[in-house]
């Protein structure tokens, strides 16, 4: 699967990148969320966007909204420090939203083996 990650974090979004990479899926990183918008909208081939809720410019849910927006309808994932529930409720159709915690890397490798 062809993925977009999106995080303003060097290191978690190159974690991210070869976790998932490992995982057998082809990934890019970017380091915001202006920058994953004009990455999507110049190559239609990502499959799915993994983000980061807090990050500078456009955040992950402002990222997703815009998306859907314009059209860009592809499965999104949100990465949080938050409660993640509240987050589902703001923004329907956010196809998860997963806590950064000690367990992420497994969880999502078993999310993206249900697309």
């Amino acid at each position: 699967m062809r993925i977009l990650i999106v995080d303003d974090d060097p290191l978690a979004g190159e974690m991210t990148l070869a976790v998932l990479e490992e995982a057998g899926h082809s990934c890019r990183l970017a380091e915001h969320g202006l920058e994953a918008l004009e990455q999507l909208s110049e190559d239609a081939t990502f499959e799915l966007v993994v983000s980061d809720l807090h990050m500078p410019l456009l955040d992950g849910l402002e990222l997703f909204q815009e998306l859907r927006e314009r059209g860009l309808e592809r499965p999104f994932v949100l990465l949080t420090g938050d409660d993640p529930a509240p987050l589902l409720e703001r923004a329907p159709g956010l196809h998860a939203c997963l806590s950064k915690d000690g367990a992420l890397e497994q969880r999502l490798i078993e999310l993206l083996d249900r697309f």
